[in-house]
């Protein structure tokens, strides 16, 4: 395999805390690997609600962190709470600065909306339902203005190169369908902002190639990976027979949306307080039990179509369109589908991984911010607090680029061993019937039995092996949890442990106890 050296960090992924990182970074030197063209192929520019900050009275960053961690189910680390909510305002002010054209009232204030579980309306937004489309749009644009970023599209990293515990470098291959050779590039750092592992089930609202590859990556290589069981499952996602599955935002069930089954019964009424805006994962296990009573769960927009409101989002009354349903004169079939995944790679207030060399932030990570479950409009908010604070820290230790240095010039890269589509398909119904919503030990071993076939079916594929390392690691997690938590529910462990503890496991533990469910 070619080596090539370089002095440039090297960022995994393109999504909002890849770019606002390569650009917290300028002028220090940036490679950015990103599979698709830059601004698609990334959960961030799907993002419909908005990003979460107390941006005016009587809401308080405080009270922030206190939904936070009420929402988290015991599991939020309070000082991380405090850190990220009280720098929220200062991102929006930056992302407006940068060109982000959040949806504002007449006297100048952001437009805020009010999602589960938030105590206030704080959810700033862009054209209802636009806000991570734009916010990608304008960095995007700044990104590929800023000389010191290199920008390699196309490419795919599939290892991890490591020696003593610090990463050096990343093997990358084409994710297209040409190429001769895969190439190894060991640049000053490392920083993964790769997305999660919703791909990884049957029903997703994550965009195709997000299957968990950058976690089992990270895994493969040592990495210690914390809350790999608490995936989040989306209340309303679509229910329209296409995958992904179109996301019916949260924003809706806040502007006055009404959740429905097929009997006209708003089920969620006689099951929280709050009604359409409990915490997620009661209403996922709602929508859930639903769906599974064959009472076919719908969300109804006809409140908001009688006073004009569905105008405000454009995206969900678009997905509706493709598939021919009138929201303003039908309520949407919706389903639980997976959406985010609280768990990933262990990182510091500053980013840092437990290996030398590597930083990580975003979804891959874990921050101890989202506990076990995360507060609706959190995650692009914890994307850029932690992207800003890695570049700051990789930043710290790096000098200044004493000369112009050159773009990496690569040569014709191969796109590998490409995981067969019947495992992975195989790997998908396998982690959502037994790593879904409800989870049991019966079906969390099968699982685990089922994970390690597919793994042997294809064994010298590295992007397989990425995927089926993170499914690993979240389906032994989820056994090892005898206790239901936020978004990890057991139906044959119902009650909630009095003592509240993160977990912890790296990707050897993990097959340890795989090959245990295989043995037994």
């Amino acid at each position: 395999m070619e080596i090539i050296d370089t002095e440039r960090v090297i960022i995994i992924g393109a999504g909002l805390g890849a770019l606002y990182a390569a650009l917290s970074l300028a002028p220090r030197l940036v490679l950015l690997i990103s599979p698709e063209a830059l601004g698609s192929g990334a959960s961030s520019a799907w993002a419909q609600g908005g990003v979460a900050a107390a941006m005016a009275a009587p809401d308080s960053a405080a009270r922030h962190a206190e939904d936070t961690m009420r929402a988290g189910a015991g599991l939020v680390d309070p000082q991380v709470a405090a850190e990220v909510t009280g720098e929220a305002r200062a991102h929006i002010l930056q992302l407006t600065e940068l060109g982000t054209p959040f949806d504002r009232t007449a006297e100048g204030g952001y437009v805020l909306s009010r999602e589960a579980a938030h105590s206030f309306a704080r959810v700033v937004r862009v054209r209802g339902d636009q806000v991570g489309a734009e916010i990608m749009r304008a960095l995007v644009t700044l990104v590929r203005q800023t000389p010191s970023i290199q920008i390699l599209e196309g490419v795919m990293a599939v290892a991890l190169a490591t020696r003593d515990n610090v990463v050096g470098g990343v093997e990358l291959q084409s994710a297209g369908p040409e190429g001769s050779a895969s190439v190894l590039v060991r640049g000053a750092a490392c920083l993964l902002a790769g997305g999660g592992c919703g791909g990884l089930y049957a029903l997703s609202t994550n965009p195709p190639r997000i299957r968990g590859q950058v976690t089992g990556m990270a895994a493969r290589a040592g990495a210690v990976i914390a809350d790999a069981e608490f995936v989040q499952f989306h209340p309303t996602a679509i229910d329209c027979g296409l995958d992904p599955a179109p996301l019916a935002t949260e924003a809706l069930r806040g502007a006055g949306a009404h959740l429905v089954n097929r009997q006209g019964e708003r089920f969620m009424v006689s099951l929280h307080v709050d009604a359409e805006l409990a915490p997620r994962d009661v209403v996922a296990r709602a929508i859930y039990g639903q769906s599974r009573a064959g009472l076919r769960p719908m969300l109804d927009l006809r409140p908001l179509a009688a006073r004009g409101g569905l105008a405000d989002y454009p995206a969900v009354t678009g997905a509706c369109a493709s598939v021919g349903i009138d929201p303003a004169r039908v309520a949407i079939p919706v389903a639980a589908a997976a959406h985010y995944h609280m768990g990933g790679v262990v990182t510091d207030r500053h980013g840092r991984s437990s290996l030398g060399g590597l930083w990580a932030c975003g979804e891959v990570s874990a921050t101890g911010l989202h506990g076990a479950n995360r507060l609706a409009s959190n995650g692009l908010l914890e994307a850029l607090v932690y992207a800003r604070r890695a570049a700051s820290d990789i930043a710290a230790i790096l000098p200044m680029p004493a000369r112009e240095v050159p773009e990496l010039e690569l040569p014709d890269l191969g796109r590998g061993e490409v995981p067969k589509a019947d495992l992975v398909a195989r790997l998908r119904v396998a982690m959502s019937e037994g790593v879904g919503v409800i989870r049991d030990h019966a079906g969390l071993t099968r699982a685990l039995r089922e994970i390690a076939r597919i793994e042997a079916a294809q064994p010298d594929c590295a992007s397989l092996r990425n995927m089926t390392a993170c499914a690993t690691l979240i389906a032994a997690a989820a056994l090892r949890r005898e206790e239901s938590r936020g978004a990890h529910c057991r139906s044959d462990f119902p009650d909630t442990d009095a003592t509240a503890r993160r977990s912890r496991l790296t990707l050897r533990e993990a097959l340890s106890l795989r090959h245990e469910t295989e043995t037994c």
